[in-house]
C-alpha cells in the first residue's frame, strides 16, 4: 500500500498599518471565510482522510484579530466597517473609493461572472466610469450596499453557502440589501471566522489531521543566514551590496521559538513538524531547525535533485547530510502531483481531475507499493480558479482516496515513523525552495537587493538601540515584533518586474511602511528613501502572482 502524504500550506503575511493596527488588505479575512473554512469542512466530511495542514504564526494573529473585531464590532477592516455602515449615503468618500478599488479583485470567471446581480453592479460602475468624470457621484447608497454585500458573498466558502442560512438567502435576493440583512451576513461570517481555530484543534485531537508550523512571521530563513546561500543552486546571483544580515541565526532562533509557542498556546501540544517559508532550506537553516527539537521538515524536489543528483526520489523520506547532527526526517514534495492542482486541474471537470490525480497514484504505487508520495502546496490560494471552490474536486477526490485500498492517507509524523527505514542519506544540502529549486524569487533581481540593504540597515540601527539598553521591556517587545515582521519573505517576493503594478504597489508600501514604524520606534530619523516606491512592477503572473510552478 502507498502512503499520500498531503500538506496544505495556510499563510498571509501581516496586512495590518504598523501604526493604525487596521488592515490595508482584506486578503486574511477573505481567505478565511473562502478557503480555511472549505477546507476544514472538505475534512469533517472525509474522516477517514488523513494530511497534515500547516499554520503560519502571524496568519492565526490575523485570525485572532478578526475574530475580536466579530466579537466586539470595533472594526480595523474598512470592508467589515463598510460593510457595517447604518447609511451608505453618507458613506465617507475615501470608503467609496476603497471599496470601488476593491469589490470586484477577484477570479471573474468563477466567482463573478456566475452571478447576475454581481455582474450588474460590475457593469454599471464600467459604464459609469467611461462618462465625464462626474459620473460616480451618482451612484447611490443602495449600489455600496448592494456591492460591499456582494463582494463578501462572492468570496463565502461553498462550505457556508450549502450549511449557511443567511448567505444563501441573500444569495438568492440578490439585492436591495438592508442593514439588518448585512449584519446577518456579518455575525455568520463572524462564527465561521471565530470557529476556525477550534476546528483545525478538533481536526488534530481527534487524529485525523497533524498540524505543523512555520516560523514567525515567515521568514526566508536561509538569506537570513547568510545571503551567499543563494548562489548554492544559482552561482551568477547578484547579492545585496550589504555583506549579510546582522545576526541572521539569532533571527532565525527568534522565529523557531515564536512558531512553537504559537503553536503550543492555539493547539495545546508543541508541534513535531516544520515547512520553512517557501520550502526553502539551507545546511545551517537545517541545523537549527533540529537543534530546536523539529522531528520532521519538507522542501521541494528541486531541492533534493540539487543535493542529490538528478535520479534523486521523492517517494522516500531522507536523513540530513553526515554533518548535521540529529535524527531529523525531511520530506521532498512531488512536484508534477502538487503542479496538477496547484495550477492544471482547475481547468478540468471536477472529477476527471480527480480520476486522473487517481490514476497518477496507481502508477506510483505500481511502481512500488511501499512508495511515498508527498504532495505539498498551498492550502488557499489555488481554490478561486476552480469552479465552486474546488468543491466537487475536492468531494470526488477524498471520495475515490476513502474507497481504494492501494492508496493510504498519512500525516507527516506517520510518514515519518512508517517508513524510519527507508530513509536515505543526502550526500549534502543544496540550499533552494520550492520555487524552480533557487532561492532568485527573493533575491539578486535589484529591487528584491535594494529592499534587503534597506532592511539590513534597520537591523543595525535596531541592533545598536537594543545593545544599549536605552529602550524599556514593553519598547523592546515592540521593536523585536515590528522587526520580525520586516522580515517576512512576502515583501521580497512581490518586488520585481514580472508581478502587476497593483500588487506590487501594495506590497511595496506596506514594507516601507513598516520599516518607518520600526525607525519611529528607535526613536530614529527616517531617511528619504523610505518615501519612494522599490519597485514598479509591470508583469502578469499567472495566478495573479500568488503562487509559482516548481519549474
Amino acid at each position: 500500500m502507498a502512503d499520500l502524504a498531503f500538506l496544505w500550506h495556510m499563510h498571509q503575511p501581516d496586512y495590518r498599518h504598523p501604526d493604525s493596527g487596521d488592515f490595508l488588505l482584506p486578503w486574511v479575512l477573505l481567505h478565511a471565510i473562502k478557503d480555511y473554512t472549505d477546507m476544514a469542512a472538505h475534512l469533517e466530511r472525509h474522516p477517514t482522510i488523513r494530511c497534515t495542514v500547516n499554520f503560519v504564526p502571524v496568519l492565526l494573529d490575523q485570525i485572532e484579530d478578526y475574530a475580536e473585531q466579530f466579537a466586539t464590532g470595533q472594526w480595523r477592516d474598512p470592508l467589515l466597517r463598510i460593510a457595517n455602515w447604518p447609511e451608505h449615503d453618507s458613506l465617507p468618500a475615501a470608503d467609496r473609493t476603497w471599496l470601488l478599488d476593491m469589490a470586484f479583485r477577484c477570479h471573474a470567471p468563477t466567482m463573478l461572472e456566475p452571478f447576475a446581480p454581481y455582474r450588474r453592479l460590475r457593469d454599471m460602475l464600467t459604464y459609469v466610469r467611461s462618462q465625464d468624470g462626474y459620473g460616480l457621484n451618482y451612484l447611490s447608497g443602495a449600489y455600496f450596499a448592494d456591492l460591499v454585500t456582494w463582494y463578501l458573498l462572492a468570496w463565502s466558502g461553498e462550505s457556508l453557502r450549502r450549511s449557511g442560512k443567511v448567505i444563501p438567502q441573500l444569495m438568492a435576493q440578490g439585492g436591495n440589501f438592508s442593514l439588518a440583512d448585512r449584519q446577518s451576513l456579518l455575525a455568520e461570517l463572524g462564527a465561521a471566522v471565530s470557529g476556525l481555530i477550534p476546528r483545525y484543534r478538533a481536526l488534530a485531537d481527534s487524529g485525523q489531521i497533524e498540524l505543523s508550523c512555520t516560523p514567525g512571521t515567515h521568514p526566508l530563513a536561509p538569506l537570513l543566514i547568510d545571503f551567499h546561500a543563494a548562489r548554492e543552486a544559482l552561482p551568477d546571483c547578484a547579492l545585496p551590496a550589504t555583506p549579510q544580515y546582522p545576526g541572521g541565526r539569532s533571527r532565525v532562533d527568534d522565529h523557531l521559538a515564536m512558531a512553537q509557542q504559537s503553536h503550543t498556546r492555539r493547539f495545546g501540544q508543541a508541534p513535531a513538524g516544520l515547512w520553512p517559508a517557501e520550502g526553502a532550506l539551507s545546511a545551517p537553516f537545517l541545523q537549527q531547525i533540529a537543534e530546536a527539537g523539529f522531528a520532521w521538515t519538507a522542501s521541494s524536489h528541486g531541492v533534493l535533485r540539487h543535493s542529490a543528483g538528478p535520479i534523486a526520489r521523492t517517494t522516500t523520506p531522507w536523513l540530513p547530510p553526515e554533518d548535521i547532527p540529529g535524527d531529523i526526517t525531511l520530506f521532498f514534495r512531488n512536484e508534477q502531483l502538487s503542479d496538477l492542482i496547484g495550477f492544471e486541474y482547475a481547468n478540468w471537470h471536477g472529477r476527471d481531475a480527480a480520476q486522473h490525480f487517481m490514476t497518477e497514484l496507481k502508477a506510483l504505487h505500481l511502481q512500488d507499493s511501499a512508495n511515498l508520495i508527498p504532495v505539498f502546496l498551498d492550502g488557499e490560494n489555488a481554490w478561486e480558479y476552480y469552479p465552486y471552490n474546488a468543491w466537487y474536486f475536492f468531494s470526488d477526490l477524498y471520495d475515490a482516496l476513502e474507497k481504494n485500498p492501494a492508496i493510504a492517507t498519512v500525516t507527516l509524523s506517520e510518514a515519518a515513523t512508517k517508513h524510519r527505514e527507508r530513509r536515505q542519506r543526502l550526500p549534502h544540502l543544496t540550499a533552494g525552495s520550492w520555487v524552480y529549486g533557487t532561492l532568485s524569487t527573493w533575491i539578486g533581481h535589484p529591487d528584491k537587493n535594494r529592499a534587503w540593504e534597506m532592511l539590513c540597515d534597520v537591523k543595525q540601527s535596531a541592533d545598536r538601540a537594543l545593545d544599549s539598553g536605552r529602550l524599556s521591556d514593553e519598547l523592546r517587545h515592540e521593536v523585536i515584533r515590528r522587526l520580525a515582521i520586516c522580515e517576512s519573505s512576502d515583501w521580497f517576493w512581490w518586488l520585481g518586474d514580472y508581478n502587476s503594478p497593483d500588487s506590487v504597489a501594495s506590497f511595496d508600501s506596506l514594507f516601507r511602511e513598516n520599516l518607518k514604524a520600526l525607525y519611529r520606534l528607535l526613536k530614529l530619523p527616517l531617511s528619504a528613501s523610505l518615501d519612494h516606491p522599490i519597485s514598479k512592477g509591470g508583469g502578469e503572473p499567472e495566478s495573479g502572482g500568488t503562487m509559482r510552478r516548481a519549474t
